[in-house]
């Protein structure tokens, strides 16, 4: 039986020319061999498995290759050549820096590179993840690699760019690895499956590149896993089942649900997810994608920004017909916000059942040219405030000032009119006097609540109206305490002050202001309450005393301590 190989190794390019997604390295790579322009030291960073390895070994073998190809690549005959293959060149040192980053290994690898090359011309030396040395390590190596001999070159290999000191970065020609396109990544594994004899749905590929995330070697990974969960037969079904992906079929029924404003097929769809045991933003966050991919299919222009086999880009063509852009807009924008708020909810089920809620109302309550919700679906109001219209040919009515009491303007008054007895049939003219004024039962009324929001109170009410507060509050501990310890002090019939010790309490007071004024003016029955707060002047560090200064204040207290002293012969250290 033969030694099963995994496809990452198996299918590990051996040239430039094999390399996937990383044209522009690789020919800046072999123009610089061509011109015989090369470096004394590389670094090549970017994400896991896009290549950097590879194209280092490639690289230190086409250097070193006696008769290389018109191309510039490795010929894969020479005895160089076939010493690297065969894995006993002497001529390419590789070290892995995450188990070896001590300053021993840096001094053993520098006493190396003093011996020259027995077959080619340069002896190559490949450091993969370099950001784990130590800075001592570092610190030795500077020097050798910034004055190597003639014929040693350092290609330095990292995912986290950011952990390597400038001072090496200064030596080194940088070379930024991109991650793989997904359009790349399915044409290597189309090729992959069919040197395997591999049936696979393009659908299915486009699931697993996109898990990959831009990783050729996961990629390779994941297809490996899917051919052994499919015995060979890689459809869509089976790649999202072994992975565990979300349908694209419940973010369509989803959609459908959302555009008829059907609220409980929502809900319903939802719940089948979860029992699924999909977590709660891992949806939100795929329901976002989903709109985006739809805007973006929206106009051709964009479509192609969308990497999708072609049976499910016709579906999103299609569903994106349905939708208008200014829908797409603000769904995303919703969905966003849930995903925002999503870690520091307490109940995440609510939360994202709320969105959805929210998204089926938004197609209830279409929005025009201007952002103005159109009037004929508008949601009636339940709050007794909103202003009724006036019954009249004449144009619309002025809102209503919220203020209560003598504010408010005689004409806003007439206008104004609960949604109660709108409902129960009274019209405007029963609350107005033949003269057009207000009747003397409802003048009156007037004016009480005019008084009511503006009566007068005593500090000790204020301080009972500030203490039933504070002992009311629950969650908010730090607000609770920081009210007990200090009391409000009038300073005018409705300013108060509060007279704190530190800045962080004055802060604390500033930030829950509001709250707490809403509260005293609605117990007080005063609108017009103002606070203050300010950090006392009078609280005084005192700064430590000398063991003198102490001795001579308990002097002060008690003389006789002196004559102790003096009769001892105490001195003080």
């Amino acid at each position: 039986m033969d030694n099963y190989v995994v496809s990452a190794r198996k299918y590990r390019p051996v040239t430039f020319r094999s390399v996937v997604g990383q044209e522009a390295l690789t020919t800046t790579l072999k123009n610089a061999i061509a011109g015989n322009k090369l470096a004394h030291a590389y670094l090549f960073c970017g994400p896991r498995g896009v290549g950097k390895t590879t194209c280092a070994r490639i690289f230190a073998k086409t250097i070193n290759c006696l008769e290389p190809t018109p191309e510039h690549e490795a010929c894969n005959r020479c005895e160089s050549c076939v010493a690297f293959d065969e894995q006993r060149s002497y001529n390419i040192h590789e070290l892995d820096a995450a188990s070896n980053n001590s300053v021993d290994d840096i001094r053993t690898l520098i006493d190396q590179v003093r011996i020259p090359p027995q077959i080619g011309k340069y002896k190559v030396y490949i450091i993969d993840e370099v950001h784990m040395l130590s800075t001592q390590a570092f610190n030795s190596f500077l020097k050798t690699l910034e004055e190597p001999p003639a014929h040693a070159i350092f290609i330095l290999a990292t995912t986290e760019k950011h952990k390597i000191i400038p001072t090496i970065l200064s030596r080194c020609q940088v070379y930024d690895f991109n991650r793989i396109g997904v359009a790349d990544i399915v044409d290597h594994l189309q090729y992959v499956a069919k040197e395997e004899g591999v049936t696979a749905e393009p659908e299915a590929l486009n699931i697993i590149a996109q898990k990959a995330d831009g990783g050729m070697r996961d990629a390779l990974s994941i297809f490996d896993q899917t051919v052994s969960y499919t015995a060979g037969n890689v459809t869509y079904k089976a790649v999202i089942e072994n992975l565990n992906v979300l349908d694209f079929e419940y973010y369509f029924k989803l959609t459908d649900a959302i555009l008829a404003a059907n609220v409980v097929d929502c809900l319903l769809i939802l719940n089948d997810i979860l029992n699924r045991g999909f977590e709660g933003q891992y949806i939100i966050n795929g329901l976002t994608s989903h709109f985006r991919d739809l805007l973006v299919c929206k106009d051709p222009a964009t479509a192609k920004l969308f990497e999708v086999g072609a049976s499910i880009r016709e579906r999103y063509i299609a569903t994106a017909k349905q939708c208008s852009n200014t829908f797409l807009y603000q769904a995303i924008e919703m969905a966003n916000e849930c995903d925002l708020n999503y870690r520091i909810s307490k109940n995440k089920r609510l939360l994202i059942e709320l969105t959805l809620i929210k998204l089926c109302q938004l197609s209830e309550n279409p929005v025009d040219s201007k952002g103005e919700t159109e009037k004929k679906n508008e949601l009636k109001p339940i709050t007794p405030s909103q202003p009724a219209p006036q019954p009249t040919s004449q144009s619309a009515p002025e809102p209503v000032s919220e203020k209560r009491g003598r504010n408010v303007a005689p004409e806003a008054s007439q206008r104004s009119v609960s949604p109660t007895l709108a409902g129960l049939g009274v019209s405007l003219s029963s609350l107005t006097d033949d003269n057009g004024e207000k009747p003397a039962e409802e003048k009156s009324i007037r004016q009480s609540e005019a008084r009511k929001n503006n009566r007068l109170f005593s500090e000790a009410e204020l301080q009972k109206a500030w203490h039933d507060f504070a002992d009311n509050l629950i969650e908010e501990k730090l607000l609770k305490n920081t009210m007990m310890l200090y009391k409000p002090r009038m300073l005018g019939d409705t300013v108060f002050e509060v007279e704190v010790n530190t800045e962080i309490n004055k802060n604390f007071l500033d930030e829950y202001g509001n709250v707490i004024l809403a509260h005293l003016r609605e117990s007080l029955q005063n609108d017009d309450i103002t606070m203050t707060v300010r950090v006392s002047e009078a609280i005084v560090v005192k700064k430590p005393l000398t063991s003198r200064e102490i001795f001579d204040e308990l002097v002060q207290r008690n003389p006789t301590l002196q004559k102790l002293s003096d009769e001892f012969d105490l001195e003080l250290s």
